[in-house]
This record gives structure tokens, C-alpha cells and sequence, in this order.
């Protein structure tokens, strides 16, 4: 009886709280889904392009992209498409809003190189939607 409350004590002492506010884990979902799909998928800016990336998108960043014509991707800011990406820090100052850091990578038998963009989410009903990417 003694070794099952000890374990069950151990257990319990090892479990890690989540400390990060709802906002964060729900735009932090939504930003993963979005890279997941913006890696997946042809990055030739043409109308398809943007059909398949507006429903993460604001109705205004949405109207910015489908006039702009810079020559660097806009959600990784570089000409060089990296090689995978991962979703770090979150701050929030509002319940209708969050900024996560993305992590952009490269890696291959002539490159190691991480940069950072920090894109802002803002809550649309109950949808996260990316509002901006930048440096």
C-alpha cells in the first residue's frame, strides 16, 4: 500500500504544468498549421497560392498579399525557402491577441542556420488568424 501512494506521489510530482496562457496554445495551433501547410505547398505566388493560405489569414493581410510584389517570401521574410521551421515563444497582450516566434531552418551538408521571425495573431470568433510577419 505504502509503494502504491509513493508512486502515485511521484507521478503526480512529475507532471509539468502548462504556465502558457489559452491564447498562446490556441494561435500557437493555428501558426502550426499554417507553416505545415505554406512547407507543403508550391510557394508560386499565384492566385491558388493565396486561395489556399486565406482562411489563416486576415481579411486585410490577405488584401496586402494578393497586391504585393516583393521578391522574398512574405512568412519567412527570405528569398531561400528554409527547410523546416518550429513555433517557439508566445507573448500576448490581450485575449484577442499573440505574437509567436517561428524558427526558420536550414540544414544540409553546406548549411546550419537558424533565423526568427515573429508573426502576430489576432482571434477572429473562434478562429486565430495571422495579422502580420516580421523581423
Amino acid at each position: 500500500m505504502i509503494c502504491i501512494i509513493s508512486l502515485a506521489l511521484i507521478i503526480t510530482s512529475c507532471s509539468v504544468p502548462n504556465l502558457e496562457p489559452p491564447q498562446c496554445t490556441a494561435a500557437r495551433n493555428a501558426v502550426k498549421r499554417f507553416y505545415s501547410l505554406h512547407f507543403a505547398s508550391d510557394n508560386g505566388r499565384t492566385e491558388e497560392y493565396l486561395r489556399a493560405r486565406e482562411e489563416y489569414l486576415t481579411d486585410r493581410l490577405a488584401e496586402d498579399l494578393s497586391s504585393d510584389e516583393r521578391k522574398n517570401d512574405y512568412f519567412t521574410q527570405t528569398e531561400e525557402f528554409p527547410k523546416a521551421f518550429r513555433v517557439g515563444s508566445c507573448t500576448t497582450d490581450s485575449d484577442e491577441s499573440a505574437d509567436l516566434r517561428v524558427m526558420l531552418l536550414w540544414r544540409d551538408d553546406t548549411r546550419n542556420e537558424q533565423t526568427e521571425v515573429v508573426v502576430r495573431t489576432t482571434r477572429s470568433g473562434d478562429k486565430w488568424l495571422i495579422d502580420s510577419v516580421g523581423n
